[in-house]
């Protein structure tokens, strides 16, 4: 690929309207005649965790086929990029209903202007499901992390959440314990590698409606991840899978704090329905 012919990559930070916060991710929004090839070597070189790809579109149906690439591999799914390429559509089509189809099913988006022009998205997850862990999954997944069972809450256990990709939950018993992260980066990622994780989803419960979490990404190549849509999704699905939420609820999740890069994600639980909706804003930046 030469420069000439070289698409043009959007820069976004999603769940966040300030440029300092969030996630980065890069979108390209003219991909249908790059390889895969070139998609992860365009990935690698922009070196946020995750850019997205639209590599079909339909704008009179407002639907897109999207793919997502870390610095190292390919996801089936990504939360934040896909609320960045959901703001960058928006941005140029319209606010309104888009639908966007990944490796790991039908994603549904609404999009919608602020009062402060900001636009904000919001994703519907696929069906979420989620399972116990199993005692090895978890006891190999401390040692990596450098952690113990007497630094986990009690009463979150741990489970494997899915939501497009799966996620080892595991709830920290303070907010000392999420903040202190300082893990065996080659470790962890081979344990992911085994069970084939997307993140390990470390949260903290400051009350019954509000979270904190931290999202390790070695098997992306990313130490950490400041805003992990798609595991906020699994997590939305966990909580309704233990019985935590008994009625329509809204969840908050501030993450990146300890990167300094705050994130805030929104997210919406049903007890009743297994898809979880998740919602935050998205902004351009330069670099």
């Amino acid at each position: 690929m030469t420069s000439s012919t070289a698409p043009n990559v959007l820069r976004y930070t999603a769940f966040t309207s300030h440029p300092d916060g969030g996630n980065r991710a890069g979108v390209v929004l003219d991909a249908a005649s790059l390889d895969e090839q070139q998609m992860r070597a365009i990935a690698a070189e922009v070196g946020y965790s995750e850019t997205a790809f639209v590599t079909s579109r339909d704008e009179r149906r407002r639907r897109f086929a999207l793919r997502y690439f870390s610095p190292l591999a390919e996801v089936a799914f990504c939360g934040h990029a896909t609320v960045a390429a959901a703001v960058a559509l928006a941005e140029r089509i319209g606010p309104g209903e888009l639908a966007f189809d990944t490796l790991a099913g039908e994603i549904l988006m609404m999009t919608a202007t602020d009062g402060h022009g900001a636009v904000r998205a919001t994703l519907t997850s696929v069906p979420t499901r989620s399972r116990p862990a199993r005692t090895a999954e978890v006891d190999t997944t401390l040692t990596a992390l450098g952690w113990t069972r007497t630094d986990l809450d009690p009463a979150l256990p741990p489970h494997v959440a899915f939501a497009g990709n799966e996620h080892l939950v595991l709830a920290a018993g303070s907010r000392a314990r999420l903040a202190d992260l300082d893990y065996d980066f080659e470790a962890l990622a081979a344990v992911m590698r085994v069970h084939g994780w997307t993140t390990v989803h470390l949260v903290w419960r400051e009350s019954g409606d509000r979270f904190h979490a931290r999202d390790p990404f070695p098997v992306g190549g990313v130490v950490e991840d400041a805003a992990t849509g798609a595991a906020a999704a699994a997590f939305g699905g966990y909580l309704r899978t233990l019985g935590l939420v008994t009625a329509p609820s809204v969840i908050s999740i501030r993450q990146g704090e300890d990167m300094g890069r705050p994130s805030d994600l929104t997210v919406e639980v049903d007890p009743h329905d297994a898809r979880v909706r998740v919602t935050g804003h998205a902004v351009p930046i330069t670099g």
